[in-house]
Parts: structure tokens; C-alpha cells; sequence
């Protein structure tokens, strides 16, 4: 986004005097209404808090930090900007400054800098009060001061670790130098590759010795400068010199410069719109001030880019280089702007205070001061981080990393706290965002080893303050980016861990909570809402690479949990492939009385008998379990895909008591490839069924019927069961009809589908019975037609059923065979004997619906002669008919032939205009012997071969099609 200046809505205070109605020195600010004007200052900038007690004396802490007993005394609150007002608002009401106060010591909480002596008063000027510093330089442990009677001071810096972790400092001083003017020093720049010390004093620019501080002989120098700046991305390529930009003393000048060990030269001048007032250099950029606005500057191609507006006579203008082709400014209300050479902002802007003196950068922190705090604020989040009361503070720069800030007194320096400190604290008042914002930031300033477990681990801590506050979603997304270890999260619950597991929690812990009962205070809806949250979180990673190694403590905790909470998932974790503890786990599920599922655990663990047992305890109502209600239907269907054939035969007798159709299916709904094998003698099956008449039929059915077994014992067997069956319902047949029904109408059909049983037998058992149909079947498949008939006609008197029968027994034989039946059973009906109506009818039909299938003339000489034609007229017709058609047809047929017997003889007469000539010098092609008689067989290619040989080939020598005319 482009950065233009504009007009923002601040938030400002507005109040009365002080509690004690004494106006203090200095600027007061009590609490007040907090008010939103258009232009009135930074947004989240600083409100001050007044409890009455103004004081200016040091309390606790450091006595040598300016302003801190100030800070303590009065509860200042930095939260957001801070003006004069000039409108009285109302009063915050006591609940607001509660808030305040609870937001005081939030803030607090936080510590990214720790605010350290550097250089004691004493040790700079003694007892001469006069003395103040002007500017500063670092360089390593080297450090300058600069100060308003043109010395400067250099002392060497070590840096300390106290016995308690905390940073110190000792300055020790090395020399000081007078540069013989009567004006202040107003900058200091070291250049350590040239071992020199730029010093801008009265509006010129000195170079010393870094070391001993002397001038350097050549007195090469730059006049005319206001002010300078280094280029720390430079152009030039040249490793001994630096390259130097000032704002000149002539108006709106700019002008570049190229230092060396022992001169200078100018390369540039550029002039400016307005008069600059401070500037920033990276490569042919330039960063500057102006009077009214910021803007860029390529100095090089002499392009610039307007920024956005400031008015120089309301602030100071800050421009500070903060990385490759980016700066930092202060910008209109109170907030601090980022800008590229671009002229485009790649960060949003943090809000400080409207009256900054100066802003240094340590990744990831901005820091800011004006005349009474330092402020820290976050580049990855722009919230404000800390506040640090700091009175009478004028210079704060950063010097690769370290930050420095001064009073004209004294110099302290911003020690920061170790990230994963920094971090932590977020993370102990409930800040997961920041914290974890910190975090990411805090990438590029550790190894990359390192930061992995680093980060890792917050994340998991963020998961788990997210998780004590039910704030599932988030805490599952924190718990697997950061590869938690499960059974931190299972140990919080207790008794879900296997009794076997080493488990033992992370070293610092996570979390502070001992176990869930303590997280939730014993509350029953929050301890519900946790154990579902675990059940879903566990039932998603069990198949991830999560679950690695740790399978048995995910699924026998998933398993407890599911039986605990009565879960529909457990029936479904025990059927698929799970890791169960056997021994933790059967405890649990007796507990609870699933024993439907113990069942399903104990198969899963190749304890098929005891499964089994303990589901016929469950429906023989020994034990109580209602999860399923088919239960038995289970049992058989578990028995009828059970492998070990000892539990089978123990629990066949049982199922069979419960329900003979039903359990039967423990040897008829066996897998295929067993029922090949056999593994199950069907004799010892049938053996067993002997005492369960439904279900031996069921068995010998799902043999001939369903398997087609080719064996003549169990077809008879069969249909002697179904035989019997009938006969023993017959007489009650009234009250069954239907049930009657379906077994004869199996009987029959086995009786004409198969011909494996005994005959014989079958007759023997069906003599002296009502069952004709039966009958006629059996003496049908014995070729005893006329008797068949002779029952279906005579005794059954079902003419349907004897035309059915003929079409039955001519199935797949010759029309000859069909139609011998047919006329059979004419005779059956025109047999000589008393008349019967019905019969005549029947011989009637039976020649008008199937003409085709007699012999018209032998039909003639059997119907008597009173019978008029027009009584036979439509078998007459279409016997005409079919004889016409088959004349017809016969003709076609004959035609056909002649014509390809017409064929054969051109083709003959062809072959025979041409001669063969045969001689003892022609071999056979076939079996290359020589012909010893004139007689051979010529293939229409002209081969020549034995007549016997042609016998045995039957194919031309020459042709792989078989057949060829000769």
C-alpha cells in the first residue's frame, strides 16, 4: 500500500485536575474519559493514570533508572496516546479504572528489555555538573561520548553475567579528547574498516583515530554539514572507504560524500524541494524530511517519491534505516510508518506516543522514546510489548543489535530478556497469539535445529492454555502442528494410560495441572466436554504418524473412554485394527458392562472361545447386555466364518436348540473356498442334524440344490425327507395349505430335475398314496409313458398337467421323440372305452393348440369319423400350413443345393482344360516322393500330391486353410 499522509480518529484523554487540586510540575494528566476526536493523536498510544500520589522519589528498583520512582509512585498506564486536552470529558467510573489497573499488571507481566547502567555519572564527570552528553557511538565494546563542551570520552564495555542470570555492565574509560572548539559535539559515526571516528562539531565533520582519538595527519575534513548519515548498504564496492551523506548548511542541499583513511570526496549534490532536516541512506536512496513532508530520494537518477505529510515545527522528524531498502518514521498521529524505496509500507504501522524523540530497532521489537517512557512494541503483531518509565531521556540509538539510551547525564543500556523467556511470560499470562507471533519472529535469530524444538514445544504449551479453556479446535490444531506427544494429553485423564506404560510427563512440564479434575474444578459439563474433545482428537491422529509407537497407550485409552461414555465408536474400534491392552482393557469393559464388546476384544485377540462363551451367557440371560438385539444371528453368523471347527461342533447343538432354520446356516453359509475343501464332512453334518428335521433339509437342499453335489444318497435322502413331509401333512393340510404347497411343489421339482435318486424306491413309498403327480414323474423317468399318462389323465384328470408332461420328458430330445408322446397321449384320450365329454375336449385342444406337433396323417386314422371338420378345422389348417412350409422350405433347401453343385462343376470343368503332366521326375509336395502310378490328387494352386497323403493332410501344401476343392 502506498503510505500517504491523512487524518486518523485517536484516542485522547480528557480530565480535571489532580485528587488533591495541587497543580504539579510538569505536564498532569488525570483519568478521564477517553474520548475520539479526528486528528488527535495516536490510536494506541499512552493514557496516564493518576492515583494522587506525584511524588518524584526513587522507590525500590534501580536508583541510577531516571524517572522510575516517578513511574511507581504515580501508576502511569501506557495504553493508548496521549495529549494535551483541551476539553474536559467525564469521569471513568470505577469498574473502567479496575480494568486499567488489571491491564497495568498484565502489561507488566511482560518484560522484553531490562534497563541497565552503562556508564555511572561519576565516571563520565565527576563532580562537574555542567558536563552533559550530546551524542553517542558503539562499536563493538567500544563507546563514545560526545559532549557539549567538545570532548569525547572513550570507554571500553564488558559485558557481566551476575551469579542471579542478569546482564551488568562495567565501563572502564580509556582516554578522552578536546577538539578545541567551543561548540558541542553533535554526532559521532565510527567507522571501524578504516579505524576512524566521524565527528560532526560546529557544522564540521573531523575524522580521529578510533584508538587514540587524534586527528589524523592529512586534516582531511567535510565543512559545511548540519547533519550526516552513513550508507550501510553502499555503492561504491570499495571495502576502504564509506560513504557519507549530509544535509549541507546551504539550503536544501544534499551531498554525498566518499571518506577515506585520510581524505575525502565529494560525488554528489542533489537539491531538495525543501530544506531537509534529517536523513536515512541505503544504496541511491535516500530517506528524507523535509519541511512538510517525508519523501525518497534516488540520488542517483534524481527521482523522488512523496510519502505523507508532517509539519516540522509541531515534531521532530524521525528517519531511521531499519533494514535493506526500508525505514522507519514518525508519522502523523503518533504513529510510526514503515516505508520501502518504494514508497509502499510492507508492515502495518505501530502506534506510539506523538512527541517521540527517538526509535531504535531490536528484531522484533521497535522501541520508541519521548520525554518520559520507553516504549517496546512488536513488528510482528504492532502491539505495544512494554513500557519503561524513562525521564529526561534524549538519545536512543542501536548499534548492531545492542541498544543505547541516554541523559544528558547518563547511559543505559536496553539489555534484552532471552526470547523463550519472553515467550513464556506471554504464554503465563494466557497470551497464546503474541506469544506465538514472538515465536515465528524469533525464527531468524536462532539456529534453525534449535528453534524447531523450540517452537515445537510452545506450541504445545499454547495447546494445552487453549485447551483449558475449552477452546478445543484451537488446542487440536496447536497439539498437532506441534507433534504433541499424546499421552501428555491421556495423562491428564486418569486411569485412561495403560497400567504397563513408562510414560512419564515433559521436564519443565506443559502445563501446571495435575489432572483434569483439578483443570475443570471438578465440573461435570466441562469433564464431559474434555473427554469428547479427547475421543474425537484420538480417534484422528490413531492413524497418523502420531501414533507411532505409542498405538496400545491411543487405543486402549479410546477404548476406555468409548465404554465409559457409552460411545457407538467402540463396537466399531474392537472390529478393526486396533492395539488394545488386553488386561487394562477387559477390566474396563467389565466395569461397564459391555460385554457384547469384551466379546469382540477377546476375538480381536484370537480368543474365539471365550468370546463366544460370554455372548451365550448374554443371550441365555446369564450376564446383561443390550447393545445388540440379534445377537443369537450374530453367534451363527461369527460360527459360520469361525475357522477352528472344535468351537463349531461345541456350539452347533446350541444354536440348532434356539432355531433349527436359523442355525443350520452354521454349515450352509460357509465360506466357498471352505465348502470346496470340505473341511466339514457333509455325513458327520447330516449325522448331526439327524435329531433337527427342518434343518437336515435345509442342509441336503443347500447340497443338491445350491452346491449341485453329484451324489445319489443325499438326492434320495432328500427327496425321501421331502416325501415324507408331504404325507405327514396331508391329512391336516386344511390349517397349511400354503406350507404343503411350497414342500410338494419342491418335491416335484427335485423329482424332475434330478436323476440321481432311486426310482424305485421313491414308487414303492408313493404306492397306495394321493400323490399322482408324483407318481407320473417317477414312472416318467423310468420311460413308462403311458402309464404316466395314463394317472395324470385317468386319475388325476389334470389334462394340463399330461400336455406339461410331454413337454417335460421331450425336453432336449428329437421332434420324432416329442411328437411319439404326443400322439401317446391322443390315444390316452381317444382310447376305446366308454365316452367321457371331457376327454374328447381334451383330444380336441390338445390338436388345435398343438398342430405342428403331430403327424396329420396319423391323426386322421385316430379320430373317430363322426368328428365334423370344422370341429378340427384349426388343427387342419395349421397342419396345412407347416406341410406347406415344409414343402416350401424342402424346395429352397434343394434349389440351394443344386446350385452349388452347379459351382463345383464349373469349377471342375476349369481345372480339367488345363493338363497335368506327371512323370518319375515329379515329387509329391507333401511327402516328396516320386508317383509310381498315374493316380494323385491336384490342388487348385497346381500342387501335386499322393492320393493317400491328400488323405492324411487334408490341407493344401501351399495354403494354411484346411479343406481347399481339389
Amino acid at each position: 500500500m502506498s503510505i500517504r499522509g491523512g487524518r486518523r480518529r485517536s484516542v485522547v484523554l480528557r480530565g480535571g485536575p489532580p485528587r488533591d487540586g495541587k497543580r504539579r510540575r510538569g505536564r498532569t494528566e488525570p483519568l478521564g474519559e477517553l474520548r475520539s476526536q479526528p486528528g488527535a493523536g495516536a490510536g494506541r498510544g499512552r493514557v496516564a493514570a493518576e492515583s494522587g500520589l506525584w511524588g518524584r522519589g526513587r522507590v525500590c528498583g534501580d536508583p541510577a533508572v531516571p524517572g522510575l520512582g516517578s513511574w511507581l509512585s504515580r501508576s502511569c498506564v501506557q495504553l493508548a496516546g496521549r495529549r494535551r486536552a483541551a476539553e474536559r470529558g467525564s469521569v471513568w467510573s470505577g469498574a473502567d479504572q479496575g480494568g486499567l489497573v488489571d491491564h497495568l499488571r498484565e502489561m507488566m507481566n511482560i518484560k522484553a528489555f531490562r534497563l541497565v547502567s552503562a556508564i555511572e555519572r561519576e565516571l563520565l564527570m565527576g563532580d562537574k555538573d555542567h558536563i552533559n552528553i550530546e551524542c553517542i557511538e558503539c562499536c563493538g565494546k567500544n563507546l563514545y561520548v560526545g559532549t557539549n563542551e567538545c570532548f569525547i570520552y572513550h570507554f571500553l564495555l564488558e559485558e557481566n553475567i551476575s551469579p542471579t542470570g542478569k546482564v551488568t555492565f562495567s565501563a572502564t574509560k580509556q582516554r578522552h579528547k578536546y577538539l578545541g572548539f567551543k561548540k558541542p559535539v553533535n554526532e559521532l559515526k565510527a567507522a571501524s574498516a578504516l579505524n576512524r571516528l566521524l565527528v560532526l562539531c560546529d557544522n564540521t565533520i573531523a575524522l580521529v583515530n578510533m584508538i587514540n582519538l587524534e586527528p589524523i595527519p592529512s586534516g582531511a575534513r567535510i565543512k559545511g554539514a548540519v547533519t550526516f548519515a552513513l550508507n550501510e548498504n553502499p555503492v561504491s564496492g570499495d571495502p576502504f572507504c564509506v560513504e557519507v551523506c549530509i544535509i549541507s548548511v546551504k539550503r536544501r542541499t544534499i551531498q554525498m560524500f566518499m571518506v577515506y583513511e585520510d581524505r575525502v570526496q565529494i560525488v554528489k549534490e542533489v537539491s531538495t524541494p525543501e530544506q531537509p532536516f534529517a536523513v536515512a541512506v541505503d544504496g541511491h536512496f535516500l530517506c528524507l524530511a523535509l519541511t512538510t513532508q517525508y519523501i525518497i530520494l534516488n540520488y542517483n537518477t534524481g527521482t523522488s517519491q512523496d510519502l505523507f505529510p508532517y509539519c516540522s515545527e509541531e515534531r521532530q522528524p524521525i528517519v531511521k534505516r531499519i533494514g535493506r531498502q526500508e525505514f522507519l518514521l514518525a508519522g502523523p498521529g503518533g504513529l510510526g510508518m514503515f516505508a520501502t524505496v518504494d514508497g509502499i509500507s510492507q508492515r502495518a504501522p505501530v502506534h506510539w506516543s506523538e512527541n517521540v524523540i527517538g526509535a531504535a530497532i531490536c528484531f522484533p521489537y521497535v522501541i520508541a522514546l519521548d520525554d518520559e517512557f520507553i516504549t517496546v512494541h512488536s513488528m510482528l503483531d504492532q502491539q505495544q510489548k512494554q513500557t519503561l518509565p524513562f525521564k529526561e531521556g534524549h538519545i536512543l540509538q542501536d548499534f548492531e543489535g545492542r541498544v543505547i539510551v541516554a541523559t544528558s547525564k547518563g547511559v543505559y543500556i536496553l539489555v534484552p530478556l532471552p526470547l523463550e523467556r519472553q515467550i513464556q511470560d506471554l504464554l503465563a499470562s494466557r497470551r497464546v497469539d503474541e506469544a506465538l507471533v514472538l515465536a515465528k519472529g524469533a525464527r531468524r535469530n536462532i539456529p534453525k535445529e534449535k528453534f524447531q524444538v523450540m517452537y515445537r514445544r510452545i506450541l504445545q504449551q499454547a495447546g494445552f492454555i487453549q485447551f483449558a479453556q475449552l477452546q478445543f479446535l484451537e488446542a487440536k490444531e496447536l497439539f498437532r502442528s506441534g507433534q504433541l506427544d499424546v499421552r501428555e494429553l491421556i495423562s491428564l485423564y486418569p486411569f485412561l494410560l495403560p497400567t504397563t506404560s513408562s510414560f512419564t510427563r515433559s521436564h519443565p512440564p506443559l502445563h501446571e495441572y495435575a489432572d483434569l479434575n483439578q483443570l475443570t474444578q471438578g465440573d461435570q459439563e466441562k469433564m464431559t466436554k474434555c473427554k469428547r474433545f479427547l475421543m474425537s482428537y484420538l480417534n484422528e491422529v490413531r492413524s497418523t504418524e502420531v501414533a507411532n509407537g505409542y498405538k496400545e497407550d491411543i487405543d486402549t485409552a479410546l477404548l476406555k473412554l468409548y465404554a465409559e461414555t457409552d460411545h457407538e465408536s467402540l463396537l466399531d474400534l474392537l472390529v478393526t485394527e486396533n492395539s488394545c491392552l488386553l488386561t487394562d482393557s477387559v477390566a474396563w469393559l467389565e466395569k461397564h458392562k459391555k460385554y457384547f464388546a469384551l466379546g469382540l476384544l477377546y476375538h480381536y485377540n484370537g480368543q474365539d472361545a471365550a468370546a463366544v462363551q460370554l455372548w451365550v451367557n448374554i443371550v441365555n440371560g446369564e450376564i446383561h447386555d443390550s447393545t445388540r438385539a440379534d445377537l443369537y444371528e450374530y453367534i451363527v453368523d461369527f460360527l459360520t466364518y469361525c475357522l477352528d471347527q472344535e468351537l463349531v461342533w461345541k456350539y452347533a447343538e446350541w444354536v440348532l436348540q434356539k432355531s433349527e432354520e436359523v442355525g443350520v446356516q452354521i454349515f450352509t453359509k460357509r465360506p466357498l473356498e471352505e465348502q470346496q475343501k470340505d473341511i466339514f464332512n457333509p455325513d458327520d453334518i447330516i449325522n448331526c442334524l439327524k435329531r433337527y428335521p427342518n434343518s437336515i433339509i435345509k442342509y441336503l437342499e443347500h447340497l443338491v440344490v445350491d452346491r449341485k453335489v453329484q451324489k445319489e444318497e443325499y438326492h434320495t435322502h432328500l427327496a425321501i425327507l421331502y416325501l415324507e413331509k408331504v404325507l405327514q401333512q396331508k391329512p391336516s393340510a386344511n390349517g397349511n395349505c400354503a406350507e404343503l404347497t411350497e414342500t410338494q411343489a419342491k418335491l416335484r421339482n427335485l423329482l424332475q430335475k434330478s436323476d440321481l435318486y432311486r426310482v424305485h424306491c421313491l414308487i414303492d413309498k408313493i404306492q397306495g398314496t394321493s400323490l399322482y403327480m408324483e407318481s407320473a414323474i417317477l414312472h416318467g423317468k423310468l420311460e413308462k409313458h403311458d402309464r404316466a399318462l395314463h394317472i395324470l389323465v385317468h386319475e388325476l384328470k389334470d389334462f394340463s398337467a399330461a400336455k406339461d408332461y410331454c413337454l417335460w420328458i421331450s425336453q432336449g430330445k428329437d421332434p420324432l421323440y416329442r411328437q411319439q408322446l404326443f400322439h401317446m397321449l391322443l390315444s390316452v384320450y381317444l382310447k376305446p372305452g366308454p365316452s367321457d365329454c371331457d376327454l374328447v375336449l381334451a383330444a380336441v385342444d390338445l390338436l388345435n393348440q398343438h398342430a405342428t406337433e403331430f403327424d396329420a396323417a396319423q391323426v386322421l386314422q385316430l379320430v373317430p369319423d363322426t368328428w365334423s371338420v370344422q370341429l378340427l378345422a384349426p388343427f387342419l389348417t395349421r397342419a396345412m400350413r407347416e406341410s406347406l412350409h415344409t414343402k416350401r422350405m424342402t424346395q429352397a433347401a434343394l434349389g440351394l443345393a443344386k446350385s452349388e453343385n452347379l459351382l463345383y462343376k464349373h469349377d471342375k470343368i476349369k481345372l480339367k482344360g488345363n493338363p497335368v503332366r506327371l512323370s518319375d521326375r515329379n515329387l509329391c509336395q507333401i511327402c516328396e516322393s516320386p508317383f509310381c502310378e498315374p493316380v494323385f490328387v491336384r490342388y487348385p494352386n497346381g500342387g501335386v500330391v499322393h492320393t493317400h497323403c491328400a488323405a492324411k493332410k487334408h490341407t493344401n501344401p501351399h495354403s494354411s486353410s484346411p479343406g481347399s476343392r481339389t
